[in-house]
C-alpha cells in the first residue's frame, strides 16, 4: 500500500502515451502505449502521492473530424467542442482501466474517476482573431479553399505539407468543473480531467457556449493544477527535460531552474511555441501562483522527473 500522503501532483501526460511516432494508431498500439504509461502513474502513486491526471488529445481528434468529414454526405458533421468531449470519454476510458488494472497488481485499491470537463475562455481573447492551431485532415489548395469559402474555416498551409484548418488557441481562464474535482480528490479518487485541454465554452450572456479551438493541455492543466491547490506539476512527453539550443551540436539540458530564470531564457524566445514553449509557460504559471515546484521530464521517468532525479525542475525563486 502507498504510504500516505506526500502531496498532490498534477501529471500533463503528453501523447507519447497513447501514440508513439512512427504508429498508426492502431488499437493494440494505444492500450500497449496506456497500459505501459500507466505503469510509470503507478509508481508514483505507490510512493504515497496523490495524482490528478490530464491528458492531450491531438491524434484522436484529428481521427474524428477526419471520420466527420469523410461521412459528411451520410451523417451531419459535429463541432469540435464536440470532439473533445469524445476523446474524453475515450481516453479516460483507457486511462481508468489499464491504470485501476495495474494498481489491482500492486495490492492498492482507488478508483479512477474522469470527468467530462469544460474550460473557460475569453470570447474577445486575441487568439479569435488570429487562428493556430493546425487541425483535422490535410487538403490540396483548391479543395482547402473551398471549404473555407463554404463553411466559414480559416485554412492554411501546414509546414508539414498540405493545408489545413486552423483554429483558435484560447487562454484558459477557469476550470468549470474543478469544485467537483477537488471534492473527488479529497475523498480518496484518482481523477482525470482537462482532457485535451478542457472543452473550450465561453460565457454569453451569462451562459456557456462551446466554441471551435483547441487550449493548450499544459496551459489548461496548470489552470486546474492551480485552482486545486497542487503541491507538484509534472508534464511529462518524449524528450529528457528542456533544452537550451535542444538539437543542435551544443545543446544543454537544464537540470534545475528558479522561476525567474527560467522566464528570463522563455522571454528571450529559447522555447518555440510550437514545441517547448506551452511547457515551460505552464510551468512557471504554476510556480508563481504558488506550487511548490514544477517539473517536465520523460515519460518512462515520471517518478524520476517529479523527485528530481531526471528531467528540469522549475522551483521558486
Amino acid at each position: 500500500m502507498p504510504v500516505e500522503n506526500k502531496g498532490l501532483v498534477v501529471i500533463a501526460l503528453g501523447g507519447n502515451a497513447f501514440l508513439q511516432k512512427g504508429q498508426k494508431g492502431t488499437i493494440e498500439e494505444q492500450w500497449n502505449n496506456v497500459v505501459k504509461a500507466m505503469k510509470q502513474i503507478a509508481d508514483i502513486i505507490e510512493k504515497g502521492y496523490k495524482v490528478l491526471l490530464t491528458h492531450g488529445n491531438g491524434p484522436q481528434v484529428g481521427n474524428i473530424l477526419e471520420w466527420m468529414e469523410a461521412l459528411k454526405d451520410r451523417i451531419p458533421p459535429l463541432t469540435m467542442d464536440f470532439a473533445n468531449a469524445m476523446t474524453q470519454g475515450w481516453i479516460g476510458y483507457m486511462i481508468q482501466q489499464a491504470l485501476s488494472n495495474e494498481l489491482k497488481r500492486r495490492g492498492i485499491n482507488k478508483q479512477i474517476v474522469t470527468i467530462v470537463n469544460q474550460v473557460l475562455v475569453d470570447k474577445n481573447d486575441p487568439a479569435f482573431k488570429n487562428p493556430t492551431k493546425y487541425v483535422g485532415p490535410y487538403y490540396d489548395e483548391e479543395t482547402a479553399k473551398r471549404i473555407a469559402k463554404e463553411k466559414g474555416w480559416v485554412m492554411k498551409p501546414d509546414p508539414r505539407g498540405g493545408w489545413r484548418r486552423v483554429v483558435p488557441s484560447p487562454d484558459p481562464i477557469d476550470n468549470i468543473e474543478k469544485d467537483a474535482i477537488r471534492t473527488l480528490l479529497e475523498n480518496g479518487f484518482i481523477v482525470v480531467a482537462s482532457g485535451g485541454g478542457g472543452i473550450p465554452v465561453v460565457y454569453e450572456n451569462g451562459e456557456l457556449k462551446g466554441v471551435e479551438a483547441v487550449i493548450d493541455k499544459d496551459l489548461a492543466g496548470e489552470r486546474l493544477a492551480s485552482l486545486v491547490k497542487a503541491d507538484y506539476f509534472v508534464i511529462v512527453t518524449d524528450v529528457e527535460g528542456v533544452y537550451l539550443n535542444f538539437r543542435k551540436p551544443n545543446q544543454q539540458l537544464l537540470r534545475r531552474l528558479t522561476v525567474s530564470e527560467a522566464e528570463k531564457l522563455y522571454k528571450e524566445g529559447y522555447f518555440p511555441p510550437g514545441s517547448m514553449g506551452p511547457k515551460v509557460l505552464a510551468a512557471i504559471r504554476f510556480v508563481k501562483n504558488g506550487g511548490k515546484k514544477a517539473a517536465i521530464g520523460h515519460l518512462y521517468k515520471a517518478l524520476d522527473v517529479l523527485e528530481e532525479r531526471a528531467g528540469t525542475t522549475i522551483v521558486p525563486d
